[in-house]
């Protein structure tokens, strides 16, 4: 549980601005420094987990960095991706991600807010109601229901997940009943009806058992 608070909070984020460079560095912001802050913090790096790359954040890579016989000069390249992630660095675009962090911050800020059925306001979510209303805050318009936002974006496998994309799952009925945002790190918050608002794992036994996709509407 502490490693998914952990997330939660490391996804608290604004803008992604990235560079052309090919590296990340101090400046840079967004989903891959949420991610690569988020891998920095469970090592025990002492890193503020705001998704914004600034100094302390660059001290803590060059550590990491001289752990692992790679050049100390704190930035984020391949080697050092790769060391921290256990994965290809993705390309570095100069693409905005505003809408994206603010749908992932605005999601944070409900944590514990009851399930209700038929909810859709911060008095009582159901599972649809909270991702129309998140949503609904960064300007993007939903259906209702979880079985027609299913309907919605593009389909997206589970290995090119990223944080904002959604995450369905068949429960009480058949085809896409239940819906949650992706957060990364293999996680997403939902409207829980026994818990409210909270942070579950794709990984758990339940929730691999009944998903069945996930639409990218950003």
């Amino acid at each position: 549980m502490r490693a998914l608070m952990i997330v939660a909070l490391l996804l608290s984020f604004s803008v992604s601005t990235g560079n052309a460079a090919g590296v990340y560095r101090v400046g840079d912001q967004g989903t891959d420094i949420a991610e690569i802050q988020g891998k920095l913090v469970i090592l025990g790096y002492d890193v503020m987990a705001d998704g914004a790359f600034g100094p302390a954040m660059a001290d803590a890579v060059k550590e990491f960095q001289k752990s692992h016989g790679i050049k100390a000069d704190g930035l984020i390249g391949p080697a050092t991706y790769s060391a921290l992630l256990g994965k290809e660095m993705p390309e570095i675009t100069s693409t905005a991600n505003y809408v994206s962090g603010r749908i992932i911050q605005s999601s944070m800020d409900y944590l514990g807010v009851p399930y209700v059925f038929g909810g859709t306001s911060p008095y009582g979510f159901d599972c649809s109601g909270y991702v129309q209303y998140i949503f609904a805050l960064a300007g993007i318009s939903l259906p209702r229901t979880a079985d027609v936002q299913y309907e919605v974006g593009l389909p997206i496998s589970t290995t090119d997940l990223v944080a904002g994309d959604l995450v369905f799952f068949s429960t009480y009925t058949y085809g896409a009943s239940h819906v949650g945002i992706y957060l990364g790190e293999n996680n997403f918050i939902h409207a829980s009806s026994s818990r409210g608002i909270a942070i579950d794992s794709l990984g758990s036994s339940y929730w691999s058992s009944h998903y069945i996709g996930a639409r990218r509407i950003l």
